[in-house]
Protein backbone atom coordinates (compact mmCIF):
# COMPACT_ATOMS: atom_id res chain seq x y z
CA UNK A 1 0.00 0.00 0.00
CA UNK A 2 1.16 3.08 -0.89
CA UNK A 3 2.01 6.26 1.63
CA UNK A 4 0.09 8.73 2.50
CA UNK A 5 0.92 12.02 4.54
CA UNK A 6 -0.66 10.42 7.58
CA UNK A 7 1.81 7.49 7.50
CA UNK A 8 4.53 8.81 6.48
CA UNK A 9 7.76 7.64 4.60
CA UNK A 10 8.33 8.70 0.51
CA UNK A 11 5.02 9.88 -1.34
CA UNK A 12 4.68 8.71 -4.77
CA UNK A 13 2.01 9.87 -7.05
CA UNK A 14 -1.71 8.95 -7.19
CA UNK A 15 -2.13 9.95 -10.71
CA UNK A 16 -0.22 11.59 -13.60
CA UNK A 17 -1.47 13.59 -16.44
CA UNK A 18 -1.13 13.45 -19.32
CA UNK A 19 -0.06 9.90 -20.24
CA UNK A 20 3.70 8.87 -20.00
CA UNK A 21 5.94 5.89 -21.16
CA UNK A 22 4.42 3.84 -23.51
CA UNK A 23 1.09 5.03 -23.95
CA UNK A 24 2.62 8.87 -24.84
CA UNK A 25 4.55 6.76 -27.35
CA UNK A 26 0.99 5.28 -28.66
CA UNK A 27 -0.38 8.91 -29.39
CA UNK A 28 2.35 10.17 -31.08
CA UNK A 29 2.90 7.04 -32.65
CA UNK A 30 -1.14 7.67 -33.81
CA UNK A 31 -0.26 11.23 -34.83
CA UNK A 32 2.58 10.28 -36.98
CA UNK A 33 0.61 7.74 -38.75
CA UNK A 34 -2.45 9.83 -39.16
CA UNK A 35 -0.20 12.83 -40.91
CA UNK A 36 1.66 11.20 -42.58
CA UNK A 37 -0.43 7.78 -44.03
CA UNK A 38 2.25 5.67 -43.17
CA UNK A 39 0.78 2.24 -41.73
CA UNK A 40 0.69 2.37 -37.85
CA UNK A 41 2.85 -1.26 -37.76
CA UNK A 42 5.30 0.73 -40.03
CA UNK A 43 5.47 3.65 -37.67
CA UNK A 44 7.45 2.25 -34.08
CA UNK A 45 9.35 3.15 -31.06
CA UNK A 46 12.73 4.00 -31.74
CA UNK A 47 14.23 1.63 -29.05
CA UNK A 48 12.42 -1.81 -28.44
CA UNK A 49 13.23 -4.59 -26.43
CA UNK A 50 12.45 -6.71 -29.44
CA UNK A 51 12.95 -5.01 -32.73
CA UNK A 52 10.96 -6.52 -35.29
CA UNK A 53 12.56 -6.96 -38.35
CA UNK A 54 12.94 -3.65 -41.07
CA UNK A 55 10.34 -3.38 -43.94
CA UNK A 56 11.38 -3.98 -47.02
CA UNK A 57 13.46 -1.29 -49.19
CA UNK A 58 10.44 -0.32 -51.28
CA UNK A 59 8.48 0.68 -48.26
CA UNK A 60 8.27 3.69 -46.13
CA UNK A 61 8.60 3.55 -42.38
CA UNK A 62 9.28 5.62 -39.60
CA UNK A 63 11.19 5.27 -35.97
CA UNK A 64 10.20 7.85 -33.42
CA UNK A 65 11.20 8.71 -30.15
CA UNK A 66 11.92 10.84 -27.08
CA UNK A 67 15.70 12.33 -26.96
CA UNK A 68 15.67 15.00 -24.28
CA UNK A 69 13.20 15.77 -21.84
CA UNK A 70 13.76 19.22 -20.01
CA UNK A 71 11.72 20.55 -17.06
CA UNK A 72 11.27 23.47 -15.99
CA UNK A 73 12.99 24.69 -12.73
CA UNK A 74 9.95 25.77 -11.13
CA UNK A 75 6.95 23.47 -10.02
CA UNK A 76 3.40 24.66 -8.47
CA UNK A 77 2.03 22.92 -5.68
CA UNK A 78 -1.67 23.38 -5.17
CA UNK A 79 -3.36 21.68 -1.72
CA UNK A 80 -6.72 20.53 -2.87
CA UNK A 81 -9.48 20.08 0.57
CA UNK A 82 -12.32 17.86 -0.85
CA UNK A 83 -12.45 14.79 0.32
CA UNK A 84 -9.89 13.58 2.40
CA UNK A 85 -7.34 16.27 0.45
CA UNK A 86 -4.26 15.45 -2.33
CA UNK A 87 -1.59 17.82 -3.19
CA UNK A 88 -0.79 18.69 -7.10
CA UNK A 89 1.88 19.46 -8.46
CA UNK A 90 2.15 20.89 -12.11
CA UNK A 91 5.28 21.94 -13.62
CA UNK A 92 6.48 22.29 -17.62
CA UNK A 93 8.61 20.76 -19.74
CA UNK A 94 9.84 20.30 -23.08
CA UNK A 95 10.22 17.06 -25.03
CA UNK A 96 12.22 16.76 -28.18
CA UNK A 97 11.38 14.02 -29.99
CA UNK A 98 13.58 12.93 -33.83
CA UNK A 99 11.49 11.05 -36.18
CA UNK A 100 13.52 9.45 -38.39
CA UNK A 101 12.13 8.47 -42.06
CA UNK A 102 13.29 4.86 -44.20
CA UNK A 103 12.28 4.15 -47.85
CA UNK A 104 11.59 5.36 -50.92
CA UNK A 105 9.14 8.60 -49.77
CA UNK A 106 11.56 9.76 -46.93
CA UNK A 107 11.68 12.90 -47.39
CA UNK A 108 7.84 13.68 -48.48
CA UNK A 109 6.65 12.04 -45.18
CA UNK A 110 9.14 13.78 -42.83
CA UNK A 111 7.38 17.39 -44.83
CA UNK A 112 4.21 15.73 -44.46
CA UNK A 113 4.56 15.71 -40.79
CA UNK A 114 5.87 18.85 -40.68
CA UNK A 115 3.03 20.77 -41.90
CA UNK A 116 0.48 18.75 -40.65
CA UNK A 117 1.77 19.54 -37.13
CA UNK A 118 1.11 23.12 -38.01
CA UNK A 119 -2.74 22.67 -39.08
CA UNK A 120 -4.70 23.35 -35.84
CA UNK A 121 -7.26 20.77 -36.06
CA UNK A 122 -4.39 18.17 -36.29
CA UNK A 123 -3.50 19.56 -32.62
CA UNK A 124 -6.72 18.61 -31.27
CA UNK A 125 -5.18 15.09 -29.95
CA UNK A 126 -2.75 16.57 -28.30
CA UNK A 127 -3.66 19.45 -26.95
CA UNK A 128 -6.86 17.19 -25.42
CA UNK A 129 -3.86 15.57 -22.97
CA UNK A 130 -1.96 19.17 -22.30
CA UNK A 131 0.67 18.79 -25.46
CA UNK A 132 1.49 21.61 -27.84
CA UNK A 133 3.78 21.79 -30.62
CA UNK A 134 6.76 24.02 -29.88
CA UNK A 135 8.91 23.74 -33.53
CA UNK A 136 9.79 21.40 -36.04
CA UNK A 137 13.28 21.57 -37.17
CA UNK A 138 14.46 21.39 -41.22
CA UNK A 139 14.70 17.95 -42.53
CA UNK A 140 18.26 15.81 -42.54
CA UNK A 141 19.38 13.69 -44.62
CA UNK A 142 21.20 10.96 -42.91
CA UNK A 143 22.39 7.10 -43.29
CA UNK A 144 22.76 4.19 -41.67
CA UNK A 145 24.43 1.17 -42.53
CA UNK A 146 22.29 -1.84 -42.77
CA UNK A 147 23.88 -5.63 -43.41
CA UNK A 148 26.69 -3.89 -44.95
CA UNK A 149 25.16 -1.17 -46.91
CA UNK A 150 24.08 2.00 -46.70
CA UNK A 151 20.47 3.05 -46.14
CA UNK A 152 18.58 6.47 -46.72
CA UNK A 153 17.39 8.19 -43.75
CA UNK A 154 15.64 11.75 -43.28
CA UNK A 155 15.22 13.23 -39.53
CA UNK A 156 12.81 15.31 -38.74
CA UNK A 157 13.24 17.09 -35.14
CA UNK A 158 10.19 18.14 -33.42
CA UNK A 159 9.66 20.01 -29.61
CA UNK A 160 6.81 19.29 -27.96
CA UNK A 161 5.65 21.29 -24.56
CA UNK A 162 3.44 19.51 -22.08
CA UNK A 163 1.76 20.18 -18.58
CA UNK A 164 2.28 17.38 -16.06
CA UNK A 165 0.33 17.19 -13.28
CA UNK A 166 0.71 14.66 -10.39
CA UNK A 167 -1.69 13.97 -7.35
CA UNK A 168 0.12 13.09 -4.17
CA UNK A 169 -2.04 12.24 -1.19
CA UNK A 170 -1.12 14.92 1.35
CA UNK A 171 -4.17 14.44 3.45
CA UNK A 172 -5.99 17.30 5.27
CA UNK A 173 -5.44 17.99 8.72
CA UNK A 174 -8.16 17.04 10.85
CA UNK A 175 -6.85 17.75 14.51
CA UNK A 176 -4.07 18.43 16.44
CA UNK A 177 -3.25 19.44 20.25
CA UNK A 178 0.25 21.47 21.54
CA UNK A 179 1.10 24.61 23.18
CA UNK A 180 2.09 27.75 21.90
CA UNK A 181 4.81 29.79 24.34
CA UNK A 182 5.48 33.64 24.29
CA UNK A 183 8.15 34.72 26.46
CA UNK A 184 5.17 35.58 28.83
CA UNK A 185 3.14 32.66 28.77
CA UNK A 186 2.25 28.96 27.32
CA UNK A 187 -0.81 28.42 26.30
CA UNK A 188 -2.46 25.68 25.21
CA UNK A 189 -4.60 24.88 22.00
CA UNK A 190 -6.74 22.27 20.90
CA UNK A 191 -8.06 22.60 17.14
CA UNK A 192 -10.66 19.96 15.83
CA UNK A 193 -12.51 20.31 11.81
Amino acid sequence: MANTSATGGPLVPSTTTPVEDDAFEDLIGNTISGLTAITRVNVRPRWQPKPPPMPPDNVSWCAFGIMDLDADWGAHQQHHPEGDGSTELTRHETLTMLASFYGPNGYSKASQLRDGLWIKQNWDALNAVGVALLDCSRARTATDIVNERYIRKVDLEMQFRRVITRSYPILNLLSAQGSISTPEATQPFIVET
